[in-house]
């Protein structure tokens, strides 16, 4: 598969759609720095000297919800890579939809754009975000959101952007191929495996309403299934909080 690795770049998501025309086939976009990085809801995501920014833009077959799948192979990947070169102690978890967690805080970060037309996805970026060397101080993030972390300050591991690029590439490609063969039962058994709080009460937040239940998985969709005083909920997208 094809790369493309920039010194500086506003945003590796934005970059894999200006590239997107050129390109024959699936490709990693990554860059040393990112200057313009965007998380979910539009939120900025800082990203000092050092951390992974990389993007994988694709031409998927399928509509918004198989695209959306897709984020839960990333999350899938980013933390088995982690895995693999932070070693098999590394405190490493997966929140709804798709963050990846080490000792409880928040390490990477995954976002989905798309365009297309007629309900159909033509072209699909994931966007990753890694904090290896360093992460933003809590005064950087909204209020009620989990504690910023990085490989270097909670495992004292210094992990080279290059390294988590071929790990996360190939990670990437084997779960993949699974959801292709397979369907998205395996992928959602194995993100429910890594997934942090389950059976625990969590707080989904949709704009101005709040869903409190205990996590009781994922449906066949990715959507967020909570168990309340009102009945089971499936929740499609929402702000996790932790904590009731």
């Amino acid at each position: 598969m094809a790369r493309h690795i920039l010194d500086r770049v506003d945003s590796t998501n934005a970059e894999a759609f200006r590239l997107a025309p050129s390109l024959s086939g699936p490709a990693w976009i990554m860059a040393r720095r990112q200057e313009a990085g965007r998380g979910r809801r539009g939120r900025a995501w800082a990203d000092p000297p050092g951390n992974f920014a990389a993007t994988l833009v694709l031409r998927p077959q399928g509509g918004a919800g198989d695209a959306a799948r897709l984020s839960f192979v990333a999350a899938l990947a980013v933390h088995d890579a982690l895995r693999g070169l932070c070693g098999p102690h590394a405190n490493l978890a997966l929140k709804w939809p798709n963050d990846v967690l080490l000792n409880g805080g928040k390490l990477s970060g995954i976002l989905l754009e798309s365009s297309g037309a007629g309900g159909q996805v033509s072209l699909l970026a994931i966007g990753i975000g890694v904090n290896l060397a360093a992460a933003p101080d809590m005064s950087e993030v909204e209020p009620g959101a989990l504690r910023p972390v990085s490989v270097a300050a909670e495992t004292g591991l210094q992990v080279d952007a290059d390294d988590l690029l071929d790990a996360v590439a190939v990670c990437f490609d084997e779960w993949h191929r699974q959801l292709r063969a397979y369907g998205f039962g395996p992928i959602r058994n194995a993100w429910l495996a890594r997934a942090a709080r389950l059976g625990e009460t969590i707080t989904a937040r949709t704009g101005a309403a709040e869903i409190t239940g205990r996590f009781e998985g994922i449906d066949d969709s990715g959507a967020l299934v909570l168990v309340t005083p009102r009945g089971r909920q499936v929740i499609a997208a929402a702000d996790i909080h932790f904590g009731g």
